[in-house]
């Protein structure tokens, strides 16, 4: 029985290769009805990225610039009615911008020429809703210009982003945005008198008036500039008029024509990565099914599913496509610059685990920095950034395989070059001369010949007499960057145990992250407990809510004291939240035996036995009781009113009590309380006043404010009076109110 069992089995190998070496590598392979899953599988493992796909990939962490009449106006969205002349700019520094994207790592910049309101930064020949309308450079400045200079000069690579939405020409009585003109052919460019082309290409499109007139700035964008790398398509629609629509196929070849070395974000080259918080995937799968061939569609949908490019969902396809993911978000709360006190910057710690997230979870990580009113990046974007491009090259400049004993087409740093892993056990040991000590290791397939195939994927380390896996993931494609505990060893192994067909893997490098120990931040919850934990940066606009800590801070010890001595080593051991009824704790991080810095954190009285007993109103959504739940995120919000707000707290028992803390409203300056009154109870019917206080300049700096009254007040309640609102609102927020028994 043998002979018959052997033979079926090799006819049915033969048969598998014949059906692989059947199927062509293409950025685009149809579905046909036939098709068993198998096939469809094969089909998905010979889908490769474009030439100029790979390319923008390799870019792995580019710029976005937003810049325009918002950042004077201080809005997101324009209306497209702003009068030119408030984007009053008197500089501009597109030399410091490079200068400090160079320093983060960064090999591309977008800059938004045109955001929705319509307004440009380019000196274009086809309106004079821009730049040439404003004061800067006496109305002869081009910011796209001084750019792309800088852009040389530093060797950064150029891309545009052009909105096709347009409310200037929606809201213009002579606007050309859906005034139902009729489609006629025409010549791109428009010969305008005066401002002849030096590139004399032409072409002959069927359009409207308002496509004739985002082709004609396409044109001058990408013949005027120098090379143009990317061009982004933002889908948002503020708002629409008259059945408008985009000849996008003829943007298209306009683009493949006079860029051919550009991808196109938003269509079929590169796709937004479903959120703009620096979210990303746990398996970000870059080929990707579709319904309708994705190389004649003119309309790509957002692409926001947890699950994009599993098996399960190759099974639905008509059409498997090759379509990269950018993962955008800003370094400022929101994509334009407002001001340097209420609007937050992200950490370097928060850049560094996007950046490792994004970047080694087979995606690019694009990441804005708005320009200030002076024209420059402002001080902390420019620190955040020279901090997060220091860690990258530290981090990731320094291969620990270097020297290693492996295939060598896994440690030559050459995407060209691979192993193919064959049968039962896919696997490639390394081992190095001497033990060596990671808590980083990075994988990249060969793409641009093989395709996406490893399903999932373990790295371990031998450690005394044994294999231990040190850390596992699911899919590789451009790059995986695996984040663990540090290990040190000598020899390594990389397991695919699941995969689309025999995988080829390209490269293999071993890193170390020197984890830097974060300063703390001391909390209570709503329990009692008292918490110890990396600070949180209270970046507030789209967070992302993946832990930086948990990635970043794995060997960090915590050291805590309660007494109000200096924590040191011998001090105790945070190892979870601890109950405390009220006092100093000073606590430090150590990592590797270098302490961070101290924090120091007076504590109020524990909140699980109070109770609001009283206010003059409140919110729908902001309720009285969030005025003491232990969450800054959230607020008491009264009603609008003319009459002063107060608030009366029962603490459950009497206390002897020597200051109070008000925390404001985190997400805006509105019903900030500047001033009021305290008074305290035993009883709730007899009252007397405890102080009056006052806090400054809370707009500018919205912190946790302290005030100790004059002496001590014995209290079971406390009444807490506004006789001031920042900003001269009618409501009154408050983010926590505390209590103490002492301050020292």
């Amino acid at each position: 029985m043998r002979k018959p069992l052997l033979f079926t089995a090799l006819v049915a190998l033969a048969s598998a290769c014949i059906a692989q070496n059947d199927i062509p590598f293409r950025n685009t392979i149809a579905i046909d009805p036939g098709d068993s899953k198998e096939r469809i599988v094969e089909k998905a493992a010979h889908i490769i990225p474009t030439a100029n796909q790979l390319d923008a990939l390799k870019n792995e962490f580019i710029a976005f610039i937003h810049f325009g009449p918002n950042t004077f106006t201080r809005k997101e969205w324009g209306s497209g009615t702003e009068d030119p002349a408030v984007f009053d700019l008197e500089e501009l520094h597109t030399d410091q911008w490079c200068e400090a994207m160079k320093a983060a790592g960064m090999k591309m910049v977008i800059l938004t020429v045109k955001h929705h309101d319509g307004f440009v930064l380019w000196q274009s020949r086809y309106t004079q809703y821009g730049i040439m309308s404003s004061g800067f450079r006496d109305g002869k400045g081009d910011i796209l210009k001084e750019l792309s200079a800088s852009c040389r000069k530093y060797g950064l690579k150029l891309g545009i982003y052009l909105s096709p939405a347009d409310l200037y020409q929606i809201e213009n009585p002579d606007g050309l945005y859906g005034n139902l003109s009729t489609y006629t052919r025409r010549t791109i460019p428009r010969e305008v008198p005066g401002r002849p082309f030096a590139d004399t290409t032409k072409f002959e499109f069927v359009v409207d008036d308002y496509n004739e007139y985002f082709l004609n700035q396409l044109f001058e964008l990408l013949t005027e500039y120098g090379p143009v790398h990317e061009v982004w398509f933002d889908g948002a629609h503020p708002k629409r008029k008259g059945g408008q629509r985009y000849n996008y196929k003829a943007w298209k070849e306009l683009i493949h024509t006079l860029a051919p070395e550009a991808v196109i974000f938003g269509k079929e080259d590169v796709r937004w990565c479903g959120n703009e918080s620096g979210k990303t995937r746990s398996t970000e799968w870059n080929v990707i099914p579709y319904g309708e061939n994705p190389d004649t569609a003119t309309h790509f949908p957002d692409m926001t599913d947890e699950d994009l490019g599993s098996r399960e969902k190759l099974y639905k396809a008509k059409y498997l496509h090759y379509q990269q993911a950018e993962t955008n978000t800003s370094i400022r709360e929101g994509w334009f610059y407002r001001d340097d006190h209420l609007q937050k910057v992200r950490s370097p710690d928060d850049v560094f685990d996007i950046y490792e997230r994004s970047v080694g979870g087979n995606s690019t990580f694009l990441l804005n920095i708005p320009p200030n009113r002076e024209g420059r990046f402002s001080p902390e974007d420019v620190s955040v950034l020279n901090e997060a491009g220091r860690r990258i090259r530290e981090t990731y400049g320094n291969n620990l395989f270097n020297g290693a004993s492996a295939p060598e087409a896994v440690l030559d740093n050459d995407l060209s070059t691979f192993v193919p892993l064959k049968g039962e056990q896919k696997e490639i040991v390394i081992n190095t001369p001497a033990p060596v000590t990671l808590n980083r290791l990075s994988v990249q397939e060969a793409i641009d010949t093989h395709g996406e195939r490893v399903e999932k994927h373990t790295v371990d380390a031998w450690t005394g007499d044994s294999w231990k896996e040190i850390a596992s993931a699911t899919n590789i494609g451009y790059k995986r960057i695996l984040r663990f505990p540090e290990v040190t060893a000598s020899r390594f192994r990389l397991r695919v145990e699941a995969s689309r067909l025999d995988p080829s893997i390209a490269t293999i490098g071993a890193f170390y992250y020197e984890t830097r120990p974060p300063q703390l931040q001391v909390s209570r919850s709503g329990d009692g407990k008292v918490n110890i934990r990396p600070v949180e940066t209270g970046f507030n606009w789209k967070p992302h809510n993946e832990s930086i800590s948990e990635n970043l801070y794995k060997n960090m010890d915590i050291r805590y004291t309660v007494d109000g001595s200096l924590p040191t080593m011998k001090s105790t051991a945070y190892s979870g939240p601890f109950e405390l009824d009220g006092g100093a704790v000073k606590a430090v991080a150590v990592i590797r035996g270098e302490k961070g810095p101290v924090t120091s954190e007076v504590l109020g009285i524990p909140k699980n036995g109070w109770k609001v007993k009283e206010t003059d109103s409140e919110s729908a959504r902001h309720k009285a009781g969030m005025a003491i739940d232990e969450d800054r995120n959230t607020w008491w919000q009264s009603e609008s009113s003319e009459r002063q707000h107060y608030i009366v707290v029962d603490l459950g028992e009497e206390y002897v009590l020597s200051g109070f803390a008000y925390t404001p409203r985190k997400q805006d300056s509105r019903g900030m309380m500047a001033g009021g009154i305290i008074e305290v109870s035993t009883d709730g019917k007899n009252w007397k006043p405890a102080g009056v206080f006052e806090f400054g300049n809370l707009v500018n700096d919205p912190t946790t404010r302290k005030y100790m009254f004059g002496s001590p007040v014995l209290a079971r309640q406390v009444r807490v009076t506004a006789t001031e609102i920042a900003g001269e609102d009618d409501t009154l927020a408050i983010g926590e109110l505390d209590f103490y028994e002492r301050l020292d």
